[in-house]
């Protein structure tokens, strides 16, 4: 029986959510499988994976075949680099325990590279949100100005047409005592 690793959908329409499960090669990719060894969700940022390391090795190296998505998240997850460091092991090139020493300083390596992705990641959010702070911060200032110079207009124009109206009733206020 040829084996395949592959992807099961779930989830809702628009919202996919895949279980990645062991499964016959002639089996429909939602229909019957052998076996659950995690699950993957695309629709976080970074894709979530959660996987069962040891049986997705034990499945690895008996020969199944993951499909094209399957074989990157298992590679991510460094199920290829162990199947390649036991087979240095087979092999004879070095022990258990260096297979096991390099295993753990890749994923450590991976590890911080991950964090740093993240900080970078943290940091152009906060940017960016600084950046639109300061753009709103000016356009109000610039809409400040322009409500200041609005009122310093009506202002103008009423002491205008107060100075107007007391001009007015000051010739009047003069010819009247002038005419009685």
């Amino acid at each position: 029986m040829a084996t395949k690793i592959r992807l099961q959908r779930n989830g809702r329409k628009g919202y996919a959510f895949y279980s990645i499960v062991i499964a016959d090669a002639r089996a429909p990719r939602d229909g019957r499988f052998t076996e659950k060894i995690g699950t993957y969700n695309p629709n976080t940022n970074p894709a979530t994976v959660d996987l069962n390391f040891e049986r997705a090795l034990h499945w690895v190296m008996v020969g199944a075949q993951p499909t094209d998505t399957v074989r990157n998240i298992l590679s991510r997850e460094g199920v290829y680099m162990k199947k390649h460091l036991l087979g240095g092991v087979a092999k004879g090139a070095f022990d258990e325990a260096q297979a096991e020493a390099k295993f753990n300083a890749w994923k450590e390596n991976k590890q911080s590279g991950l964090a740093a992705l993240k900080a970078k990641e943290e940091e152009a959010k906060k940017a960016e949100a600084k950046a639109r702070l300061e753009a709103e911060k000016k356009v109000n200032e610039e809409i400040a100005k322009k409500v200041a110079e609005k009122k310093a207009a009506e202002a103008a124009a009423k002491a205008e047409a107060e100075a107007a109206a007391n001009a007015e009733e000051a010739p009047a206020a003069e010819e009247a005592p002038a005419e009685a």
